[in-house]
């Protein structure tokens, strides 16, 4: 059904609430939030399927830019980031999610759609599953595998348009030994880098493409990504503040409920069951 514009951007700002608490609480960009609800307006709003997920992806990106700012800091100012792991991984993160942003744009919708949900559970699964490893506070003389790890994560975020806190915290827990509250801060830090990256991916193949709405530039909605930032940037410093009152293994298994629920219904699994979910 098709709605008016004043109906989507009231969508999208409630949206950004949560996305925003999401973002500081479990240090990833609310992707599996922002990613189905935009594509919902974009279809809905009568932008073919196939331009509305890549659509909502890059959109996405431009969102966790400014959530992740607003997170880092959060989390700075509680002692949970750890800078030197961050940058790095942000770094070489940023560069394979401007490759996986490219080939992103020239993959079928539905195809993306299915890479979303599987990286989604393949996290979530991975988190539950893993045995709790011993805490080594980042393996600190690590750089070189901080990079290695890095550069795939973020072709891997790039095609399925996220961030990457949500496929780096279960590496940084269960590969790099991280406790859990310092993943979390350190995933914000490292998706400054990496949204910034798959942002530019997203606008440079986006350039010039039929059938995109108004105020987009490339893949990236400009209208959509302000209605998110305005208010999921200042949620972002709730959810940092619940984050750091919670046990970090509560933390944990509410960040895997979200990887295993949004990742089942992207794929569409709920669909072929017949639940109205």
């Amino acid at each position: 059904m098709l709605f008016d514009i004043t109906t989507a951007i009231i969508a999208l700002a409630v949206t950004g609430v949560f996305v925003g608490i999401v973002s500081g609480l479990l240090g990833i960009g609310g992707c599996f939030i922002m990613v189905p609800v935009q594509y919902w307006v974009y279809t809905a709003m009568g932008v073919s399927s196939d331009v509305a997920i890549k659509l909502a992806f890059g959109t996405n990106l431009v969102v966790v830019l400014a959530t992740s700012v607003s997170s880092s800091l959060g989390h700075s100012r509680m002692g949970a980031v750890f800078w030197r792991a961050g940058i790095v991984l942000g770094i070489t993160g940023a560069i394979g999610a401007m490759i996986g942003a490219t080939i992103a744009t020239h993959l079928p919708g539905d195809v993306l759609k299915v890479i979303f949900g599987t990286a989604l559970l393949a996290g979530g699964v991975r988190m539950l599953t893993a045995k709790p490893p011993k805490i080594d506070d980042g393996m600190n003389g690590r750089p070189l595998l901080w990079a290695a790890l890095g550069f795939p994560l973020g072709i891997i975020a790039g095609v399925s348009g996220i961030g990457g806190g949500i496929l780096m915290i279960p590496v940084m827990v269960t590969v790099l030994r991280f406790d859990m509250h310092r993943a979390v801060g350190t995933s914000t830090a490292l998706m400054i880098f990496t949204s910034a990256g798959g942002v530019f991916g997203y606008i440079a193949n986006g350039l010039g493409v039929a059938g995109l709405p108004a105020y987009s530039i490339g893949y990236a909605n400009l209208g959509a990504g302000l209605a998110l930032v305005v208010t999921s940037v200042p949620m972002a410093q709730v959810g940092v503040r619940i984050a750091h009152l919670l046990p970090a293994k509560k933390l944990k298994y509410l960040f895997i409920v979200a990887l295993i629920f949004v990742g089942l219904k992207m794929i569409g699994v709920f669909g072929w069951l017949g639940l109205p979910i």
